[in-house]
């Protein structure tokens, strides 16, 4: 399924006065609240804030996996709004890459077996330079026919990114891919997305590593209870903020 455009004057995602409420009564919580955001073809967005600020709904809701209550969402020049469970899934799969906090490989697949595993189950039959060359990207060419059992943590990450990457997206977006890793780990998978956006990848980030987010994002976004605290440049976020809820936010994580 193709995007209606792909016009570098378009965002590659904007959101709309989007709302997410999850729960009902007494109980509810809004996740997010009447949020508006573009985010433009060929940039990096590193988005922040506490845990239970929205920031994984917002990355959900721009990669089309789940919906607001009011408000709309645009991948590309494609309303997505309205849009059937079944056209969504297809335009995902030939359009958005996204990376969880969980690998999410099949331990019985080899690397090269789970990175093409999205496309088999969409029924393609993809020959074996696209593995080769997704697992070349994250730098495992070499680990093609190792099991997850086999591989470490990071080189895991890694893989679930070369699967991401074998659908060749226009987008790809990570919720706090390295929060599942012992420290040490980190840097490779970091290196990875740093060479992502230095093709000119577009990608939205959830993320804690601020030093990584303060080098590489053309964009920060700070998110605390379903709402955008702050949007600039890491420079305006980082070290220029006005706002109090921001500046008590860095003082704990930097």
């Amino acid at each position: 399924m193709a995007l209606a455009s792909l016009d570098i004057t378009i965002p590659a995602v904007a959101l709309e006065r989007a709302t997410k409420t999850y729960g009902r009564g007494d109980g509810a919580v809004r996740a997010l609240d009447d949020v508006s955001l573009a985010f433009e073809q060929g940039t990096f967005t590193a988005i922040m804030g506490p845990s239970g600020s929205g920031k994984t709904t917002l990355l959900q809701i721009a990669a089309g996996l789940d919906r607001a209550d009011r408000g709309t969402a645009r991948i590309g020049a494609t309303d997505v709004t309205g849009m059937s469970e079944r056209r969504l899934a297809q335009l995902r799969r030939r359009h958005v890459g996204f990376v969880f906090q969980s690998f999410n490989l099949l331990p019985s697949l080899t690397a090269a077996q789970n990175t093409v595993l999205p496309l088999r189950l969409a029924g393609e039959h993809p020959r074996r330079r696209v593995a080769r060359d997704a697992l070349a990207r994250v730098g495992l060419a070499d680990r093609a026919r190792h099991r997850p059992a086999q591989l470490s943590g990071g080189q895991q990450q890694r893989v679930a990114i070369a699967r991401a990457l074998a659908m060749n997206p226009k987008l790809m977006l990570f919720d706090e891919p390295t929060s599942a890793l012992d420290p040490e780990l980190v840097g490779e998978v970091l290196a990875v997305m740093r060479a992502l956006a230095q093709d000119g990848m577009t990608m939205i980030v959830v993320t804690h590593e601020m030093g990584f987010a303060r080098e590489v994002a053309d964009t920060v976004v700070f998110m605390d209870d379903g709402v955008i605290v702050e949007h600039g440049t890491p420079t305006e976020v980082f070290d220029h903020t006005v706002h109090a809820r921001t500046k008590d936010f860095l003082s704990h994580v930097l």
